[in-house]
């Protein structure tokens, strides 16, 4: 997997667990005498994540164009992402039946992993950005593609390129960028800039 398919160690690790924990499923179950991956040994993986997210100032000239494109699910895309720090598969399975109110602030529900639901609140520039994504369309997905489909992430890794090119941006953006975004940049900082240029 590394030498000749070039994938990171981070992804022939766990895919290789699938392995081992098959085999080990097979000696538990009396199968097999022992696991023939007991003695295979993974590449090692950093503790922490080699992802890096972009600067506050790359995020906001991202956040612009984003805004300007003549595509409403670009802004939507990138606040959600950006803003939120939602992953790719949160965003793009996001339903405009999913946004609520809540104790007075206006929320989304979103599915995480291990299908665990929760309430995300929205601050009003991206709930603003999510509004004009669903336009006069009171259900269906948040995020459409361009051909009127549900976005999925291949789809919007490639709206994400195309406006990190348009940005001037030379890095190979991805969507997990986002949300390492989200964690490095004061969030409530950006979002204030949104609000007074909106």
């Amino acid at each position: 997997m590394q030498e000749i398919r070039r994938f990171k160690p981070s992804t022939v690790s766990r895919q290789f667990s699938v392995a081992a924990g098959f085999y080990r499923t097979c000696v538990l179950d009396g199968l097999l005498q022992h696991s023939l991956a007991e003695h295979v040994r993974r590449p090692a993986v950093p503790a922490e994540s080699p992802t890096l997210g972009f600067t506050h100032l790359q995020f906001e000239a991202l956040l612009t164009t984003a805004r300007e494109s003549p595509n409403p699910c670009d802004f939507a895309l990138v606040a959600m992402l950006g803003l939120l720090g939602l992953r790719i598969f949160e965003a793009t399975s996001a339903d405009i039946a999913d946004l609520g109110e809540e104790h007075g602030h206006r929320v989304l529900r979103v599915c995480g992993k291990g299908s665990k639901v929760v309430q995300v609140p929205l601050p009003p520039a991206v709930g603003r950005a999510i509004d004009r994504a669903a336009g006069l369309r009171d259900r269906g997905p948040i995020l459409l593609n361009t051909r009127g489909a549900r976005m999925d992430r291949h789809a919007a890794t490639r709206r994400l390129r195309r406006l990190a090119q348009a940005t001037g941006l030379r890095t190979k953006v991805h969507p997990h960028m986002l949300r390492h975004t989200y964690v490095i940049c004061t969030a409530s900082d950006v979002v204030r800039d949104m609000g007074s240029a909106a």
